[in-house]
């Protein structure tokens, strides 16, 4: 098994490729602490949107459609595979409670179909308003300002060194 990747496989690689190309960024792997001490690895993360996107195997995750139970060693597989497949279910919950939108695609997904379900998930998420250090007295307009704004003196010759 050591052959098997965690990350950079082809289907998540051609969905990072097709969402860099439309402009999107990510963060591809990206660890994510959530309160109770769990840690999740979504494949992409879209940190300011909080979408997580899981691209999973169909053997790895038990895809209804062409996921396939191994013969040999049934003993062993049979349990591992239903773990990943609760892992998915326990996770999705801590990120969804912890405020992300989860978006699962099965690697037989067509690529214009994944792409168009990460866009669509990132178009209905609002990006937060990110608080401004200055407080609320920075929101005012110009007109509402009080006094003149601070002037920065020119450099001269000896200040720049």
């Amino acid at each position: 098994m050591r052959a098997n990747r965690r990350t950079d496989t082809k289907p998540e690689l051609a969905l990072r490729h097709a969402l860099h190309r439309l402009g999107y960024r990510y963060r591809k792997d990206y660890r994510l602490d959530l309160d109770g001490g769990r840690r999740v690895r979504p494949d992409i993360a879209f940190t300011a949107r909080k979408v997580a996107v899981f691209v999973d195997g169909c053997f790895w995750h038990a895809c209804p459609e062409h996921g396939s139970k191994p013969r040999a060693n049934e003993w062993y597989w049979g349990p591992k595979l239903i773990k990943n497949v609760e892992r998915d279910r326990v996770n999705d919950a801590a990120l969804i409670l912890a405020g992300w939108t989860v978006v699962r695609l099965w690697e037989h997904v067509p690529l214009d179909e994944a792409v168009g379900t990460v866009v669509t998930a990132l178009t209905v998420t609002v990006v937060p308003d990110r608080a401004d250090p200055a407080g609320p007295a920075d929101t005012a307009g110009p007109a509402d300002t009080a006094g003149p704004p601070k002037r920065i003196p020119p450099a001269t010759d000896d200040s720049l060194g």
